[in-house]
């Protein structure tokens, strides 16, 4: 891989690390002190990164520099990236490109259940439990989830996911390219067990 195609992917990389943290470019800025015009101009490819840029990127998002420069390709097919730890989960990325399908392989430790703040963003999410017990809150919909059960769903409607609050649960989310910034929705219904058919999905709206 020459230079300019390295530098070529920081912009996307650094956009998707910042998008995985769920921070907003003006967050960003008053964290590093590079203004939101710069940080956009890097992310969109219109700014060549510097090291003098990167450094505090990297230092705000507690991630090593080479994170965000990426490693050269090695054919090595398996994906050895960190997993990154946010709102309490630990997430194991699944795949290493920025942009396109998202995977991450998820643990939720046991802790004490809070109320549900669905969000909405552009996208679609497919969920399968390995382990444990996941509650689903989508549109006026709150189930829960048992190993081997999936579900799928656009995600421009209200939803949230986490754990029942009876253990830990580990999950794998599948997900489609990201748009806009996430918004708060209404909060939801008390919470229903799943019907015995695991072949029902949740509607679409």
């Amino acid at each position: 891989m020459t230079t300019d195609e390295v530098l070529a992917n920081v912009g996307p990389r650094l956009r998707r690390i910042r998008k995985e943290r769920e921070v907003t470019l003006a967050a960003l800025s008053e964290a590093t002190g590079i203004s939101v015009s710069t940080l956009s101009r890097l992310e969109s490819g219109l700014r060549k990164p510097s090291l003098e840029l990167l450094l505090p990127i990297a230092q705000a998002h507690q991630v090593p520099l080479d994170e965000l420069v990426g490693a050269p390709p090695t054919g090595d097919p398996r994906v050895r990236a960190k997993p990154i730890q946010r709102g309490g989960r630990i997430l194991y990325p699944l795949t290493r490109q920025p942009g396109g399908l998202q995977a991450y392989k998820i643990i939720e430790p046991q802790r004490t259940v809070t109320e549900p703040e669905p969000r909405t963003h552009e996208g679609y999410e497919w969920l399968y439990v390995l382990s444990g017990r996941l509650r689903l809150v989508l549109g006026e919909h709150d189930v829960v989830l048992g190993p081997g059960e999936a579900a799928e769903f656009d995600t421009r409607v209200p939803h949230w996911f986490g754990t029942t609050g009876e253990g830990p649960v580990e999950f794998l989310s599948l997900f489609g390219p990201q748009g806009e910034r996430m918004h708060v929705r209404a909060r939801p219904a008390r919470p229903e067990r799943a019907s015995g058919d695991r072949s029902e999905r949740p509607p679409r709206k």
